[in-house]
């Protein structure tokens, strides 16, 4: 596929911005719904992750007052068999719209859940804060610079609850992970090492019954250039530039939003990064294997790397003076070689909400969740950064000042 997709989103986002808040525009909403208001919820995207997410709100919703009233989706096939399933959980029947916009201008939604193909992030929380909605938004919070700097200005302006999607800052091991690493029982920390490998094909999906008649095509493609219909595109987008930004979007944004949380560390101060297809020769346009660094200013360096090659599982290590975390067998021992000894000790979890109750509790309190957008946006930078460093093969800096990446 010729996708020629950063300057199709750029063009994409310039066009789209001013349409989209005329096509949603609500009265700006800043009241916390009471104890006994129920509060209305939009499904934007209702394939696997979604089906997930959907699925905890459903089994919530009598404990927070809350309901899922309108679905939407491009493939009428998801659309329906999600009305249906929370028609038969919750004995009503959802709205149901192909187009994303139509939903948002709902009066009655007053919070939406967003979970779409990547490239489709940005401009939907964009719209949806427009919209006067708060919002639940899959990981990568945004592949695009532009929208991800005027979702967080739109939120803080209008004091919208944005919950961004990486759970892991919900999870009781990794909040007590931070808290452990604040009491500096690992002396001067230097190094955060993080490597994925799996080898198995989890990216295919089938679409031998994904017909152009029962998807909005135009829909899907969200004012991107026009394009014949393509049900691998469509049900297998991860692979392609058009619709990601490949494996730095799709999975290390989980672990850099898990390094800005146990190093209370906010944006790279410069990243580099190298891959290749090695093993998949499946027509795939993003790498199958992927190495970043990534330089923080708090004085330390995190190395992530991937493989879809390779079945040896996850490993993650925190590296100080004084010792060494284990963040998956969630244990720290003395390997710094100062001379300190700390004996191996398991960590204990945190207690707390799962990630979509602390976002249905913070529909009401209005407070900022676990993984507010501010931490979205960091998230987003680091994987921007990073994909950017792989495309052009040049190092990529922040800068802080003006909220822009830049080579050099």
């Amino acid at each position: 596929m010729n996708t020629q997709a950063p300057l199709a989103r750029r063009q994409f986002l310039q066009r789209s911005s001013a349409a989209t808040a005329a096509a949603v525009a609500a009265p700006w909403l800043s009241r916390a719904a009471g104890a006994n208001e129920r509060i209305n919820i939009g499904i934007i995207g209702t394939g696997g992750r979604n089906g997930a997410l959907m699925g905890e709100i459903l089994n919530l919703a009598a404990k927070h007052n809350v309901q899922v009233t309108a679905v939407c989706d491009v493939w009428k096939k998801n659309l329906h068999a999600a009305a249906a399933r929370v028609q038969q959980k919750a004995g009503e029947t959802p709205r149901e719209f192909t187009r994303f916009q139509e939903l948002l201008a709902l009066k009655e939604v007053d919070a939406v859940v967003i979970a779409t193909p990547d490239f489709a992030h940005g401009p939907m929380l964009v719209a949806a804060l427009k919209a006067g909605k708060d919002v639940y938004i899959e990981k990568p919070m945004s592949i695009e610079l532009a929208p991800a700097n005027e979702a967080l200005d739109l939120a803080r302006t209008h004091k919208r609850v944005v919950q961004a999607g990486t759970q892991y800052r919900s999870d009781g091991k990794h909040r007590a992970a931070a808290k452990l690493l604040a009491t500096g029982v690992l002396g001067q920390i230097s190094r955060i090492s993080v490597e994925m490998n799996f080898n198995q094909a989890r990216w295919i999906r089938d679409f031998a019954d994904c017909k152009e008649a029962d998807v909005d095509w135009d829909a899907f493609l969200m004012g991107l250039p026009q394009r014949p219909f393509d049900a691998r595109l469509l049900r297998q987008w991860q692979l392609f530039r058009f619709t990601s930004n490949g494996i730095s979007g799709l999975w290390m944004s989980h672990y850099s939003d898990i390094v800005h949380l146990i190093m209370n560390a906010k944006y790279p101060a410069d990243v580099v990064a190298h891959g290749g297809t090695y093993v998949w020769k499946d027509g795939r346009e993003h790498t199958d294997t992927f190495h970043a660094l990534l330089n923080y200013p708090e004085g330390f360096l995190f190395s992530w790397g991937m493989a879809l090659g390779n079945s040896a599982g996850t490993h993650f290590s925190v590296h100080g003076t004084k010792g060494t975390m284990d963040m998956h067998k969630w244990i720290y021992s003395s390997e710094g070689g100062t001379g300190d000894k700390i004996p191996e000790t398991k960590l204990e979890p945190e207690p707390g909400p799962t990630h979509m109750e602390n976002w249905l509790q913070c529909l009401r309190t209005r407070q900022r969740p676990n993984a507010d957008i501010q931490f979205g946006h960091q998230h987003a930078v680091a994987t921007m950064m990073a994909a950017a460093a792989l495309e052009t093969g040049r190092r990529q800096k922040w800068d802080a000042a003006k909220r822009e990446i830049v080579a050099g």
